[in-house]
């Protein structure tokens, strides 16, 4: 994988072929963007781990993937109206089996803090947690804590939300950025097109959406691109074939035997 563009640094590489990303951690197996997901999937030999990040009530970035919190925990309502104490006292694992009972939604803090040192990180901002404000925004307050944990070199950031990509621009963030293709805000331009503008220089599509055309213009124009969320083996060994840079699934144990 040459790339004029610099990839983030692996702290173990399991594939020659392919970045092996546990999408929102092992999350096939144990309940999404918890420790237990991220724990295994350093453990089944990923490259990095891909987690979502939203804001708790009082400003501090948690790992959690949807707007509301129903179907995920046992509680209700918008994850925005709790605070990180309230938000801290809810199950997290139940939703998924029984066995994860009590597990709780971690901090964008906590999940780097276990990081560094074993995992690199892909941190999506979610379009919930993005607002005008930069100073004391998501933006900023993850970029402080990836600082903290002197994780800059092993991170991509990336957000459908392409003001938190201008804000990191804006923050001169010394990181990788992605743009994640979402057709209701962009035309189907070539890819070397639409990371330009968005101050981006790598690009993030559904594996449905990565034709041929766009695949022959990331490589020619030699940016990172990076494909979700693919646990079928066969297809996942078609995209390595085709040359892609890294790949997203729920199942990283298969991955990594389909990679090797």
């Amino acid at each position: 994988m040459n790339n004029d563009h610099q990839l983030p640094a692996l702290y173990n590489q399991t594939s020659e072929e392919v970045i092996i990303i546990a999408h929102r951690g092992a999350s096939a197996y144990y309940p999404e963007n918890t420790m237990p997901a991220f724990k295994a999937a350093v453990e089944m030999g990923a490259e990095m781990i891909e987690l979502d990040v939203m804001m708790s009530k009082d400003g501090v970035p948690i790992v959690f993937h949807d707007s509301t919190l129903y179907s995920h925990t046992n509680g209700e309502g918008l994850v925005k109206d709790y605070t990180l104490e309230e938000l801290k006292k809810l199950d997290a694992g139940s939703w998924f089996s029984d066995e994860f009972a009590g597990t709780r939604i971690p901090t964008l803090d906590e999940v780097l803090g276990f990081a560094a040192g074993k995992i690199a990180v892909n941190i999506e901002i979610k379009s919930e947690a993005v607002s005008d404000k930069v100073e004391g925004g998501v933006v900023e307050k993850s970029l402080e804590l990836v600082s903290k944990h002197n994780m800059k070199e092993h991170v991509l950031f990336s957000s459908f939300d392409y003001l938190a990509l201008e804000q990191l621009h804006r923050l001169k963030a010394d990181v990788m950025v992605a743009m994640l293709f979402d057709d209701r805000q962009l035309a189907r331009k070539l890819p070397h097109k639409l990371i330009k503008p968005l101050h981006a220089t790598a690009f993030n599509c559904h594996f449905r959406e990565l034709s041929r055309r766009w695949l022959k213009d990331l490589q020619e124009y030699n940016i990172p691109h990076f494909i979700y969320t693919v646990n079928n083996a066969r297809k996942m060994k078609r995209l390595i074939n085709s040359g892609v840079t890294g790949i997203f699934t729920n199942r990283p144990d298969v991955l990594v035997e389909v990679a090797q």
